[in-house]
């Protein structure tokens, strides 16, 4: 008697989970996506696991990332809008961290963009201390807009896991 077998439930399903995993750690690392890998994973398995409790994970997830999401964009820009860094200065900060992700894997995503941000806010500003001052404010505004993000990712996936267990145990 075979205890368990592998079924396209139980392959989706760990598909899905690392998709979400891929998800979760592209919301620290931008370069990966985050939050909507986490919601197109929940819609597979929604879909392959064609259950009530699916559907309802799927919208719960859907809802979390996407306040995640929104919460993290309106927080973040709401405090460079009071501190009045324009969009300029985090389009270079972002271009240089694509630029030092490759030039030195994973730590030079962060130095790209702070150096990024740092030179484009000096060369607006004109005072370097005044441009370390407003690229810290920017780097902190992103900081608490990832981990609002990551925060609600979070809650996602315990929703997910939560609806795994229960759909493989009442199976």
């Amino acid at each position: 008697m075979e205890l368990f077998t592998v079924t396209a439930d139980v392959i989706v399903t760990v598909l899905a989970g690392l998709a979400m995993f891929v998800g979760i750690v592209g919301i620290v690392v931008p370069v990966l996506p985050g939050s909507a890998t986490i919601a197109v994973a929940a819609l597979v398995w929604a879909i392959v696991a064609g259950t009530g409790p699916g559907w309802s994970a799927f919208a719960a997830i859907t809802v979390l990332v996407a306040l995640g999401m929104a919460a993290g964009w309106v927080l973040t820009g709401r405090r460079l809008k009071e501190r009045g860094i324009p969009n300029r200065s985090l389009l270079i900060g972002g271009i240089l961290a694509v630029v030092g992700f490759f030039v030195v894997p994973v730590i030079g995503l962060l130095l790209g963009f702070v150096g990024g941000l740092w030179a484009a806010e000096w060369q607006r500003l004109g005072d370097a201390r005044k441009a370390w001052d407003t690229s810290w404010a920017a780097i902190k505004a992103a900081g608490i807009g990832i981990l609002i993000e990551f925060g609600c990712a979070a809650l996602a996936l315990a929703v997910f896991s939560g609806t795994v267990i229960h759909h493989f145990v009442t199976a």
